[in-house]
């Protein structure tokens, strides 16, 4: 199993496509408590910061804040 700091740094351009989990293929059950749909999308997903989306390559990462995500996009809402 990669080591998290190695699952962060794989490169989107010349990741070995063939490694990588469909991201449509995970399962998870929607009555499972909140830890265990963690722990079984993480497990399924194999590297939860570069899977694929159909044909896309997604690579995500997440900046070390304490800004929520709501918090952005009540920000860019009010913007409007």
């Amino acid at each position: 199993m990669m080591s998290v700091e190695a699952m962060k740094n794989v490169n989107p351009k010349t990741v070995d496509r063939n490694k990588l989990i469909q991201r449509s293929s995970v399962r998870l059950d929607p009555a499972a408590p909140r830890e265990e749909r963690l722990r079984d999308f993480i497990q399924q997903i194999k590297n939860p910061y570069c899977y694929l989306d159909g044909k896309t390559v997604v690579k995500i990462s997440f900046s070390s804040t304490d800004t929520t995500m709501e918090d952005c996009l009540e920000h860019y809402l009010r913007g409007l």
